[in-house]
C-alpha cells in the first residue's frame, strides 16, 4: 500500500510540473511560479469541494432509507462489513450503468449509482459494485481522483490559454506560435496519460478490496461483464462532456468519439474479471 501511495504521489507531482511547465510557456519564470501557486491552491479547493461539484455536475440526487430503500440499506450493510461511516448515497438519472465514489475521507464520502444500473443489475451484481465504490472509500483514492481529475480539466483549459493567447518569456518576447500549438496538444495528452496511470492501479486494488468486503468475487466479476456488454451502446452526455471525471466511475463512461476512446483510465475488463475470477 506504501508503494502505491509513492507512486500516486509521484504522478500528482507530475501533473502539478505540467501546470508550471503550461505556466513557463505563458509568462516564463514568472509566468510557471503563479500558474504553480494557483495549482497549489486548486489542490486546496479540490480537498474541500471536488466531491460537491463532481456530484453538482452528475446532478446527483441524494437518497435515504424511505426514498431509496433498496440502494440505501445495502451500502449501509457494505459500509458496517468494511467498518466504514455509512456514506452519503446518491442516484444519478442516466440510463448508462456506471458509478462512483468521491469525498475528501472516509467521514465525508459519498456513493452514487445510476438509474441504468440499480436497474440492470441483479441485487447480488449491484452489492459488488457498491463494495467496489466502499473499497475506493476505505483506500482513500477519491480524494487522489478528483484532484487529478480537476487539475486535468485546469491543464486542458491553460493549454488552450496558451494556444490562443500566446505567451512571452520572463524578457517578454513572443513564443514561436509552434511552441503553443505543441502545448495545446502535449500537455492535456501527458495529464491524461498520468491520470489513466493513477486510476488503472487503483481499480484492481478497488476490485480486490470490494470482493473482500462482499465477501463474492464472482458478484463483482459478473456485474463488470454485464456492465461493459451495456456501458459502451448506452452514451453518458455529462462524462462526455467532462472526460476528466472518466476514471471515477467502475467502467469508462466515454462514449470513445474521437481521441478519447484511445486514452481509457480503466484496465481492461477482462483483465479485472479473471483477476477477481482467481480470488477462491
Amino acid at each position: 500500500m506504501l508503494g502505491n501511495w509513492l507512486k500516486t504521489s509521484i504522478l500528482m507531482a507530475g501533473i502539478l510540473a505540467l501546470f508550471g511547465a503550461i505556466g513557463a510557456s505563458l509568462g516564463g519564470a514568472q509566468g510557471m511560479m503563479i500558474a504553480l501557486l494557483i495549482g497549489g491552491g486548486m489542490n486546496i479547493f479540490s480537498y474541500w469541494f471536488s466531491d460537491k461539484m463532481v456530484l453538482r455536475m452528475y446532478n446527483a440526487q441524494e437518497v435515504d432509507e424511505v426514498s431509496s430503500p433498496y440502494l440505501y440499506n445495502m451500502v449501509k450493510e457494505l459500509a458496517a462489513r468494511a467498518d466504514l461511516p455509512m456514506p452519503k448515497v446518491y442516484l444519478i438519472d442516466q440510463a448508462q450503468p456506471n458509478a462512483f465514489a468521491t469525498g475528501r475521507n472516509p467521514a465525508h464520502a459519498a456513493v452514487a449509482a445510476t438509474t441504468g444500473i440499480v436497474q440492470m443489475l441483479s441485487a447480488r451484481e449491484l452489492r459488488g459494485v457498491m463494495a467496489h465504490e466502499l473499497a475506493h472509500v476505505k483506500h482513500r483514492d477519491i480524494l487522489i481522483s478528483t484532484i487529478s481529475a480537476t487539475m486535468a480539466g485546469a491543464i486542458s483549459m491553460l493549454a488552450n490559454f496558451a494556444m490562443f493567447f500566446g505567451g512571452r518569456d520572463e524578457n517578454g518576447r513572443s513564443h514561436n506560435p509552434v511552441v503553443g500549438i505543441l502545448v495545446m496538444i502535449l500537455a492535456p495528452l501527458a495529464a491524461s496519460l498520468i491520470q489513466m496511470a493513477i486510476s488503472r492501479a487503483r481499480e484492481f486494488e478497488a476490485d480486490r478490496g470490494g470482493a473482500e468486503i462482499s465477501g463474492d468475487p464472482d458478484a463483482l466479476a459478473d456485474a463488470l461483464t454485464k456492465i461493459d456488454a451495456y456501458a459502451r451502446g448506452i452514451p453518458m452526455d455529462t462524462a462526455d462532456a467532462h472526460p476528466e471525471t472518466a476514471q471515477m466511475m467502475i467502467m469508462n463512461p466515454l462514449s470513445g468519439r474521437g481521441l478519447r476512446g484511445l486514452f481509457s483510465t480503466h484496465p481492461s475488463t477482462e483483465e479485472r474479471v479473471a483477476r477477481l475470477r482467481s480470488m477462491h
